[in-house]
């Protein structure tokens, strides 16, 4: 069985865990590094894996290194990752889930020729429903991936991109859920502009959007088909998109997203050594 070493265990790291944990995988093929004490607790006692505070202990026997921390503390474990013993016995393989971290930049910080998978994924994955995306390095060979995707399969969805579309990546699902969120805000506001209360709006607009992914994914209708089919000629729904569409809605999330990828880029640049990185 694969062992994983999971470097941080925030909400990402945390959320990983519970999925391979769920999807069967054994606690002792899991460790956790985790320098807080009180969270290096939490974790402990919630799933039942080691927990230590040393990247040096964790990566001990591990095949697949997953560095779950935020952008700016990724040179602080390349730097430890690299002062510690690789093991040059087994076949292992760093994932990296920090966004806006090139994988030239974790390759360059690493023994030459090791393998990297770089990763983006969303905040979904805390629920098991994450969208995360892989862009292989140089060095990682196509068994390292079909490794790599069954892992974050247990946590959701996952596809498989060139390096150069990580920045359209992180623009379209990276950043895609507080999209989603301003949309659902907004509607919320909108039902109780129209006399329903916070909490019956609230509901509706949840199931609604609950109900129409669903709908979507299982139907095998594309999002113009669904749409076409709620939208009776002349009435309320036409109403409405006619309004969205005056409003330019298409315009703003093209610009929007193109903002997006703009900012990825830059935060990319700036992780190669031009300044300094960020979150999502």
């Amino acid at each position: 069985m694969t062992r994983v070493a999971v470097i941080g265990g925030g909400r990402i790291g945390e959320a990983l865990i519970a999925g391979l944990l769920e999807s069967g995988r054994a606690t002792k093929d899991l460790v956790v590094v985790e320098t807080h004490p009180d969270r290096a607790e939490l974790i402990g006692d919630r799933f039942g894996v080691r927990v230590t505070d040393s990247i040096a202990d964790a990566i001990i026997g591990a095949d697949v290194l997953v560095i779950a921390v935020k952008p700016g503390d990724v040179d602080t474990v390349l730097t430890q990752l690299g002062k510690a013993e690789l093991d040059s016995d087994r076949d292992q393989v760093l994932v990296s889930l920090a966004a806006g971290v090139p994988t030239a930049r974790l390759e360059n910080k690493l023994p030459a020729g090791f393998p990297v998978v770089r990763v983006m994924p969303n905040t979904p994955m805390l629920v098991g429903q994450g969208m995360s995306v892989l862009a292989p390095g140089r060095y990682a060979r196509p068994e390292q991936l079909a490794q790599v995707t069954e892992l974050l399969a247990a946590v959701g969805k996952v596809a498989t991109v060139t390096e150069a579309q990580m920045d359209a990546v992180t623009a379209v699902s990276g950043s895609g859920p507080a999209y989603f969120f301003l949309v659902v805000e907004a509607m919320i506001d909108a039902g109780v502009g129209l006399g329903l209360s916070r909490d019956i709006a609230t509901q509706l607009v949840v199931q609604t959007m609950v109900g129409s992914a669903a709908l979507l994914e299982e139907s095998g209708q594309s999002a113009v088909e669904l749409r076409a089919a709620v939208t009776s000629p002349a009435g309320t729904t036409a109403a409405a998109v006619r309004e969205l569409e005056r409003s330019g809605v298409r315009s703003a999330f093209l610009e929007a997203l193109h903002a997006a990828k703009h900012r990825s880029a830059e935060q990319g640049g700036a992780s190669d050594g031009h300044g300094g990185g960020s979150a999502v």
